[in-house]
């Protein structure tokens, strides 16, 4: 978990006994890749442990004579990630050209939807744990202002042994759902705590696997080109814009920290700009109008470019693609129409799946846990599936069960820094462990001591 807290002592940017007025403002724009077999505007399979350049269509490529052909399958995780958000979806989008020239973006644009987006008007909930003793559930909600259908880019693998840079076009034209969070955030952790919520929801609508990783790949003398690339296999990349002001004034000149690559390094990212946007208004100093990255080792944001000049995209519509139609139900498809061609607001509706937040009530209804403990349960990825696994296996109470779950499996987990999916001991090993305590075969001491040779030698039974 994150909290925001005043910079180290080692920091430049530490403020003196300033006054506690300022206050951050931070928004994210999130861009997810959709979890589909193929890409958005063509039949090229997704993939990332493919040789480089062969999972390449000419219309990837950007081969003159090439058309889009839309992927059903992109547009319904679209329409069901805008529905779990309770976002409006838009019966009619439309689909634009992005101009900018980087060497991995053959076309020289982007389709996307800048004018008219597939939804919006949504509302995240999340929650983070507060107070000091971080055992408090805070509860808030930001507001989401779309979600657009668009491209991704190739990607630049640069060589600094050769001095030189490579192009994968493999990820171009994989398709991506923008989501763009208003500015009602206040810091890191709160900032961290909504996206951490966003992957949870995306996973469980299979819309998106969610997963955060590097972006660009640095190619040393000592790496090959395959095992780094690797790193960029990220599905969610973030971008945080950071202001400061004093409540009731306007909000101050905003700064964009680009492609933040986990939750821990979000907030760190967005606290350490915060402060020291502060410390240059407290200086009499002017916060500039930049990009900047985020330095992962020395916790800092490092300029990248200004943006005095506003930089002219040059939208225009999309030529190659008609509008994007979507109907409330089978009955008001045109005639004529195959199903396969057609997305159902009422079936994509009937899919969605247990949401996170309704997973935690279920929780507390059924189970009788504390809501700090289902928060962790829903969190950590597979936990929940242990626990309820554990429970359905042995005589002790819900309660019982979490504790051990909480800090007996967690914190060996924790520790050698494995995954619920990695444990050695299995939920039906807990299981057995319990009972044994339950039936008053061994005492609690001796059970941990059980649960302790069980994790040294995967495999044993408590029996």
């Amino acid at each position: 978990m994150y909290v925001c807290l005043p910079m180290p002592e080692s920091s430049p940017t530490k403020r003196k006994s300033a006054p506690q007025e300022l206050v951050g403002v931070v928004g994210l724009e999130i861009h997810a890749q959709l979890h589909s077999n193929t890409k958005l505007f063509s039949g090229s399979q997704v993939g990332f442990q493919a040789p480089p350049n062969s999972l390449v269509s000419f219309f990837d490529a950007s081969l003159p004579g090439t058309l889009p052909v839309l992927n059903r399958r992109c547009v319904e995780a679209a329409v069901m990630t805008g529905l779990a958000l309770n976002c409006t979806i838009n019966r009619k989008s439309l689909f634009d050209r992005k101009h900018y020239f980087y060497a991995d973006l053959p076309a020289g644009y982007q389709i996307t939807q800048q004018r008219l987006p597939i939804a919006v008007d949504g509302t995240l909930t999340y929650s983070h744990l507060g107070c000091r003793k971080r055992n408090t559930v805070v509860t808030k909600s930001v507001r989401i202002k779309q979600i657009q259908l668009e491209q991704d880019s190739g990607k630049s693998l640069h060589d600094d042994y050769r001095s030189q840079t490579l192009i994968d076009l493999n990820r171009a034209g994989v398709g991506l759902m923008e989501l763009l969070m208003e500015p009602d955030m206040s810091c890191g952790e709160e900032a961290a705590a909504a996206v951490r919520e966003m992957q949870l929801i995306l996973q469980a609508l299979g819309t998106c696997q969610g997963n955060m990783a590097g972006g660009e790949a640095c190619i040393g003398h000592t790496h090959s080109l395959t095992h780094q690339g690797n790193m960029a296999e990220g599905q969610l990349r973030v971008d945080a814009y950071v202001s400061v002001h004093r409540p009731g004034d306007p909000w101050g000149i905003r700064t964009e920290v680009k492609n933040i690559n986990s939750a821990r390094n979000l907030a760190r990212a967005i606290d350490y700009e915060i402060q020291r946007q502060m410390f240059v208004l407290e200086s009499g100093g002017t916060v500039q109008n930049e990009t900047r990255s985020f330095d992962g080792k020395t916790g800092h944001t490092i300029p990248m470019r200004d943006k005095e000049g506003l930089q002219d995209y040059r939208f225009m519509p999309e030529p190659n693609l008609p509008p994007l139609m979507v109907y409330e139900a089978c009955s008001t498809a045109p005639p004529g129409v195959a199903p396969s061609q057609v997305v159902v607001l009422e079936e994509v509706r009937e899919r969605l799946p247990e949401l996170p937040s309704v997973r935690r009530q279920r929780l507390v209804e059924t189970y009788g846990i504390l809501p700090e403990h289902n928060f962790t349960l829903v969190n950590e990825d597979g936990l929940m599936d242990y626990f309820e696994a554990v429970v359905k296996e042995t005589k002790a109470g819900p309660r019982k069960v979490i504790g051990w779950v909480m800090n007996e499996l967690q914190g060996l987990l924790h520790q050698q820094n494995l995954s619920v999916s990695q444990s050695p001991i299995s939920p039906q090993a807990l299981a057995q462990i319990l009972n044994l305590q339950e039936n008053g075969q061994i005492s609690s001491s001796i059970a941990k001591q059980v649960f302790q040779e069980l994790w040294k030698t995967p495999g044993k039974t408590a029996q």
